[in-house]
């Protein structure tokens, strides 16, 4: 991403990681270098972004979203081809103020986009992205089943390569987790994969056999390898503190998505990040009747907010905390700062600070919903929104 010289963006709230001020920002070859007011002087090739009554966020960084499924796939077996997939999608991304997105490809059973050689294609086409062009960051965040058999060749490599950013195990076996209750499991994939009662009966059978012979040294081996090259490893649906404490001796410094406010402050009190979807939060509660991540917000037992399956949700979902009385900066950090700590990068992501990378995000508010008015990225406009009046 190249970045255009000097660049100004003045009259805005901005949200700091302690507080929220009225103040200016100068960038200089995408690095923020200055936070106060602007004397009204530009040299000829500066550019100006009007803030005046808007809030300028650091760029908003999702460690959690596997939308990239839905765009590749949205219908059972419709395909669509993934490099027109990811670039159209990645347009959508900035629009939403999201300046750094890992994608979260699964290894998993039974579902199309999850087998090896299509999360091997989609892991080599962003990586080509990232490498030769981009408007956001892009990083990957591989999501394994646990009893998934075959697919540790694959992760063992991405990983040796330094293709992804973070780690996750999943066990989505029925009866457990987020599919705990009695036909949460089927219900599920014949929504998401159109099958029937009967070819689903035969993915429970295989899936159950599959649990049986999980390889646990195995996943052990492949999580060391991961934190042995800085890379995070998160855990998914911890359910009670056995779970957590399963997860933890994996190495997993993040819960996510815990299914209740016990697991999340259990997770916390033991050195976990705890990480919630913002689709939660923005329709003000879980969709499996779970944990509600505003109350887990409010409690102190939550880190980080990632969008999970719906990246317009993770700007509102800063906007209704505060409207719950959750201070602005505070939510912030949660979908900024935190999440670029989780990742190593803090000291350069997250946060509007002189010496930071200057990913910022400029938001206004129609008819009280926020929205991304300019997306900058290293310095470099990646997105403006221009309104038209009807006449």
């Amino acid at each position: 991403m190249a970045n255009a010289g000097r660049m100004f963006v003045v009259g805005g709230l901005i949200v700091r990681e302690q507080d929220v001020i009225q103040a200016d920002l100068v960038v200089e070859n995408g690095i923020i270098t200055e936070i106060g007011q602007f004397d009204g002087v530009t040299d000829l090739g500066d550019q100006v972004v009007d803030a005046n009554g808007m809030w300028v966020l650091p760029g908003l960084i999702d460690v959690h979203c596997d939308a990239i499924e839905k765009e590749t796939e949205p219908r059972p077996n419709t395909l669509f081809p993934m490099d027109m997939a990811f670039l159209q999608f990645e347009r959508k991304l900035a629009g939403h103020g999201i300046t750094t997105m890992l994608h979260s490809l699964s290894l998993g059973v039974g579902l199309s986009l999850r087998g090896e050689h299509l999360v091997g294609e989609m892991i080599a086409l962003i990586d080509s992205c990232r490498t030769e062009r981009a408007m956001i960051r892009h990083g990957i965040h591989l999501r394994y089943e646990v009893s998934h058999l075959t697919g540790f060749g694959l992760a063992e490599r991405v990983i040796d390569e330094g293709l992804i950013d973070y780690l996750s195990l999943m066990d989505h076996s029925p009866g457990q987790g987020q599919y705990h209750r009695p036909g949460a499991f089927e219900r599920y994939v014949m929504k998401n994969q159109g099958v029937g009662i009967d070819e689903v009966a035969v993915i429970v059978e295989e899936l159950q056999e599959r649990r049986a012979r999980v390889d646990w040294d195995r996943l052990r081996a492949l999580t060391s390898k991961a934190r042995e090259r800085g890379i995070a490893v998160a855990s998914h649906d911890d359910d009670s503190e056995d779970t957590v404490n399963h997860s933890r001796s994996f190495g997993a410094t993040v819960s996510e998505f815990p299914l209740s406010l016990e697991t999340a402050s259990y997770a916390k009190l033991h050195g976990m990040s705890v990480c919630v979807g913002a689709p939660n939060i923005v329709r003000g509660g879980s969709h499996d009747g779970n944990m509600k991540a505003s109350d887990a917000i409010k409690a102190g037992a939550v880190d980080l907010i990632c969008s999970d399956y719906h990246p317009a949700s993770l700007l509102h979902s800063l906007y209704v905390l505060e409207a719950e009385g959750v201070p602005l900066h505070e939510a912030v950090a949660m979908a900024s700062l935190n999440p670029a700590r989780s990742m190593g990068r803090g000291d350069e992501l997250g946060s509007i600070a002189v010496g930071k990378l200057a990913d910022l995000v400029v938001v206004r508010k129609y008819r009280n919903i926020p929205l991304a008015q300019t997306t900058i990225v290293n310095g470099t406009i990646v997105s403006t929104a221009r309104d038209y009046a009807k006449v």
